[in-house]
């Protein structure tokens, strides 16, 4: 038995392998590497799934924020809250561009950004509000919306992790994720419930104002070839990529689904441990198990627990182990050890599991079992 994966792209690919292989060499055939037909009809594909919105393709999800960022015209020393738990894209996009990443903590049970947080943190500078769709549901959006609304802010979302899930409003309906605020960012990269086999991203937004402006920036500020009316960046998705999005797109839903009873499954057999706490869903969203990430029991050992793991072939990823307002980069004498705890706590004491669209529920059982004796090899007696 080989180490069971994190993620098992091989096995996926294999299943589409026929429509990937055939789109790839019209690719070729046609020499249309750049903007070519496949990445006009998934821009319009995509759109579709989302529920009618407009989609600008560009080369990568850190791009994507840049771009946000760029089309609605934030300026150096604007404020922009996000979390401190996410990844470090999230905040690095905004620091590029000489605004100001002002950090919050998050929810204990579901890691998202905390709306009462953000209030506190709202301040004359602040322009925009950066919630993060982590693990694979969504933040609380309506009260984040009732916030921006009340300040006068943008919202730009951060779905890298959550593409496909579905945020439930208090009337019921639903809106896909990266749909709700001003502007939705999402990535590519090969791991994500949508990935491609390089680099990729996207942004997507309902106004058809805002979404002409984020296609100039992406294109060298020009929206008429060699007219450059703005400073832009060049970010663009290659023809090969749209390919291979194409291909998973009508797939996705599947991808999610089998993703989520795999995770019922783990939920079943782990939820009963009292040296781990399961992931939570929310009730205001479904959740796409970007990642399946567990909270420890503080007395048990996490490094011995991912050894004991590793020597019974089931592999294990921290997401994340330092919090942003540790982060070198990222340093602020406004935030100290103890500035935001559930994050710090949850950076001490996260560890995520195998999970990705092959995972079939009988493996998951298999996992699960090992993981829980692996457990009772570490913990503390």
């Amino acid at each position: 038995m080989s180490m069971r994966p994190m993620v098992d792209l091989r096995t996926q690919y294999l299943d589409i392998q026929d429509q990937i292989d055939q789109g790839l060499a019209e690719v070729m055939d046609q020499t249309a590497f750049i903007n070519g037909p496949p990445v006009k009809a998934f821009a319009e594909e995509l759109g579709a799934y989302l529920g009618g919105v407009q989609v600008i393709p560009c080369a990568n999800g850190t791009d994507a924020l840049q771009i946000a960022m760029m089309a609605l015209d934030l300026q150096p020393g604007d404020e922009l809250i996000t979390a401190s738990f996410t990844y470090v894209a999230t905040a690095e996009a905004i620091a590029l561009l000489r605004l100001t990443p002002v950090l919050v903590d998050v929810d204990p049970v579901t890691f998202a950004l905390d709306p009462q947080q953000v209030r506190a943190a709202i301040g004359p500078k602040t322009r925009a509000i950066v919630p993060v769709h982590l693990f694979g549901q969504c933040a609380p959006m309506e009260p984040i919306l009732a916030l921006a609304r009340e300040h006068n802010l943008y919202v730009i979302e951060d779905t890298a992790q959550a593409i496909g899930a579905d945020y439930i409003h208090a009337d019921g309906t639903l809106s896909k994720a990266g749909t709700l605020g001003d502007i939705g960012c999402t990535s590519f990269f090969p791991s994500k419930n949508l990935g491609c086999y390089g680099d990729g991203g996207a942004l997507m937004t309902r106004n058809a104002e805002l979404a002409d402006r984020i296609r100039k920036v992406a294109n060298h500020g020009q929206s008429i070839q060699y007219h450059h009316d703005e400073i832009g960046v060049n970010s663009r998705l290659d023809s090969m990529q749209a390919v291979v999005l194409r291909a998973k797109l009508p797939h996705l839903d599947r991808y999610n689904r089998t993703r989520a009873a795999a995770a019922a499954t783990y939920n079943r057999l782990l939820g009963a441990s009292p040296w781990l706490s399961v992931p939570q869903t929310a009730d205001y969203s479904t959740h796409v198990f970007h990642q399946y990430t567990l909270r420890l029991h503080p007395d048990l050992d996490r490094q011995a627990l991912r050894d004991a793991l590793t020597a019974r072939e089931v592999s294990s990823m921290i997401y994340y182990p330092i919090p942003l307002h540790h982060q070198k980069a990222y340093l602020d004498p406004r935030y100290t050890e103890g500035s935001f705890p559930v994050t710090e706590d949850l950076c001490r004491r996260v560890l995520s599991l195998p999970i990705h669209s092959e995972l079939s529920t009988d493996e998951a059982a298999v996992i699960a079992g090992l993981v829980l004796e692996a457990v009772e090899e570490v913990r503390p007696t």
